[in-house]
């Protein structure tokens, strides 16, 4: 009989700090000094380089369990691409979001040629159904590398005229990405970046609801089952595994 041993084994602190200290630091624009200080405050001493590898060993985990938790993405895909600027050079951050504005997928590149949107173009199929549309602005290499995938042959392609604003969805979603960038004073490797970026995502949009479109009732209730699911993955479920 195989035996079980907790996630968390070897850690200080219990799962329900742990996951609360990961939660704080995708969710909010906080430090990770911020977030040192807020635990200090609640009678928890610890150190941000301590909670710095819990984010790096618990974050991506989290965030699969995000991913797998929301809706069936919807059937056009929001392509778009910006600028950041790592250790003073120039990378692209490829993004794929759904019509509902659910980030799909993220990916940091050097270039911006065919053969970078293709390995974009995989990596969003390799986790997400084939869609009915993708809207992407007018950079060519978005067709290009289209028309060598052939799970996108029939897949209707909608280029967006920057006055026509229909990439909007896509353009609004680097938003969060910015503030939180400008947070941290910039990104800096593109390895630790892509990394955050991914848990990131679907960790800030998993409670980040649409505030305006609910009353107060039923924001709260919705957050509450939010945090319940998140405290069965990361506490419950999440906190044993087979060795």
């Amino acid at each position: 009989m195989k035996k079980t041993r907790s996630l968390y084994h070897g850690h200080r602190f219990p799962a329900v700090v742990i996951s609360c200290a990961v939660r704080w630091y995708f969710r909010f624009n906080l430090s990770l000094r911020d977030i040192e200080e807020l635990l200090l405050e609640r009678g928890v001493v610890v150190t941000y380089e301590t909670i710095r590898c819990w984010c790096d060993k618990f974050g991506a985990g989290f965030a699969q369990c995000a991913k797998a938790a929301r809706r069936k993405p919807g059937g056009t895909c929001h392509l778009d691409e910006m600028f950041v600027t790592l250790r003073g050079e120039p990378y692209l951050l490829w993004r794929a979001v759904d019509e509902h504005g659910t980030e799909l997928d993220v990916l940091v590149q050097k270039r911006r040629d065919k053969a970078a949107a293709r390995r974009f173009f995989q990596s969003v199929l390799r986790s997400n159904p084939v869609p009915r549309r993708i809207v992407t602005d007018q950079l060519r290499s978005y067709a290009a590398a289209k028309a060598d995938i052939p799970e996108l042959a029939n897949v209707n392609h909608v280029f967006a005229k920057a006055a026509a604003r229909v990439s909007n969805r896509a353009e609004n979603s680097h938003q969060p990405t910015r503030r939180r960038e400008r947070q941290m004073c910039g990104f800096r490797d593109p390895r630790r970046t892509q990394a955050f970026l991914s848990c990131f995502g679907p960790i800030r949009q998993h409670f980040a609801l649409p505030r305006h479109q609910m009353n107060a009732a039923r924001h709260r209730a919705v957050l509450q089952e939010r945090f319940a699911k998140w405290h069965g993955w990361t506490v419950s479920s999440a906190a044993e595994k087979v060795i």
